[in-house]
C-alpha cells in the first residue's frame, strides 16, 4: 500500500481527488454542535480538510477552535477562508496529528479516522486520550461498512469500534445515524465518547 503521508494527501488535493468532501457540514455533526452550550470550550478538528465544521462553529459563536491537517493544501485553503478568525477564535496547524500536543474539551471526528490505516487505530485512540482533558469528549462519524477495495477510506463496524474504544472511553452513543448526507445514507455511525478518568 502507498504510504499515506503528507505528499500522498497533497497529491490527492492537487488532483481534486477529494471524494470525502461533502461540500458542507455533516447533518449529524450540525445537530450535535447545536446542542453544545459552552461556546468557549476548546475544540480540536483533526484532518480538517476544508473545515466546514469549523465554519459552522465559528458562525455560531464558538471561540476556541484548533484545526490540524498533515497536508499543506487544505491548511492554506482554510487559512484563506477563515482569515478574519486566525489568531483569535481559530488556530490552523499543518502537522502530523500524532505529534500534536495540547488539551482539548472536545475533539470532532469527520473522515479522519477512516483515512488512517487500520494499524494506526490503537495509536489514534491513545493520542485522542492524551489530547483530551480529563472527562473530555470525542464525537463524530465512523463508517459502518467494509469497502470493496483497499482504502483509504477504511471501513469497520460498531462491534470493532466498541472493542477499540471501550478500554479508554465510556461510550455515550454509538448507533447508525438517520442524518447522514445523502451519499453516505445508512453507512455511518454517530459516536460520542467520554474519556475515562
Amino acid at each position: 500500500m502507498e504510504q499515506l503521508d503528507r505528499d500522498y494527501w497533497n497529491k490527492r488535493w492537487n488532483r481534486d481527488e477529494t471524494n470525502w468532501d461533502l461540500g458542507s457540514v455533516s447533518p449529524s455533526l450540525k445537530m450535535f454542535i447545536d446542542q453544545i452550550k459552552n461556546k468557549d470550550c476548546r475544540i480540536l478538528i483533526p484532518g480538517c480538510g476544508n473545515g466546514y465544521e469549523a465554519g459552522y462553529l465559528l458562525n455560531h459563536g464558538f471561540t476556541n477552535i484548533t484545526m490540524v491537517d498533515i497536508a499543506s493544501v487544505p491548511v492554506e485553503n482554510v487559512k484563506a477562508l477563515y482569515a478574519t478568525y486566525l489568531g483569535n477564535e481559530l488556530t490552523v496547524l499543518q502537522q502530523d496529528f500524532f505529534t500534536l500536543e495540547g488539551q482539548y474539551d472536545l475533539i470532532i471526528e469527520q473522515t479522519f479516522f477512516c483515512a488512517l490505516p487500520r494499524s494506526k487505530r490503537p495509536a489514534y485512540v491513545q493520542q485522542m486520550k492524551k489530547l483530551l482533558q480529563p472527562s473530555g469528549e470525542l464525537a463524530g462519524l465512523l463508517f459502518n461498512i467494509e469497502f470493496d477495495k483497499e482504502g483509504p477510506p477504511f471501513g469497520g463496524s460498531a462491534a470493532e469500534y466498541r472493542a477499540l474504544f471501550s478500554p479508554d472511553f465510556t461510550i455515550l452513543q454509538m448507533a447508525v445515524t438517520l442524518y447522514s448526507a445523502a451519499p453516505r445514507a445508512g453507512t455511518e455511525l454517530f459516536f460520542h465518547l467520554r474519556e475515562k478518568n
